[in-house]
């Protein structure tokens, strides 16, 4: 019985520390779009990672955006390669699409895609934090 235990919290802390060196988690400088870009953290939610709009920013600066702490990344679940699954929302036309991302040092790429991955928009973020 004690060696079940212990299997089980080794095994929990291991997943533990694997998300939290997750190289997609921290903050991120979307792709302006439509004129307007936002900071987005990015966490561990469950086995995925999600990410919250955390600040938004036009030309003249800092505004509160009605997006504001909205989830735009939504149950990317990682590949262990860095390259990750899931949904992505689109405030402007306030859609949801299939999401790929993949993660290379302190660059994202996000894409989200309709029709079986036929027709995708992509976006570049850069690591703020």
């Amino acid at each position: 019985m004690k060696k079940t235990i212990l299997a089980t919290v080794v095994g929990i802390t291991w997943a533990g520390a694997a998300l939290a060196a997750d190289p997609a988690i921290g903050v991120w400088k979307t792709q302006p779009d439509e004129g307007a870009y936002a900071y987005v953290e990015m966490v561990p939610c469950g086995a995925a990672i999600c990410g919250t709009i955390q600040r938004t920013f036009k030309d003249e600066g800092e505004y509160m955006s009605e997006n504001l702490g909205k989830k735009l990344v939504i149950d990317m679940v990682p590949d262990g390669n860095g390259d990750y699954a899931g949904k992505v929302w689109r405030p402007s036309n306030n859609k949801i699409y299939n999401g790929k991302m993949s993660v290379s040092g302190n660059n994202l790429k996000l894409s989200g895609c309709v029709a079986g991955g036929l027709i995708c928009s992509k976006q570049s973020w850069q690591r703020v934090q």
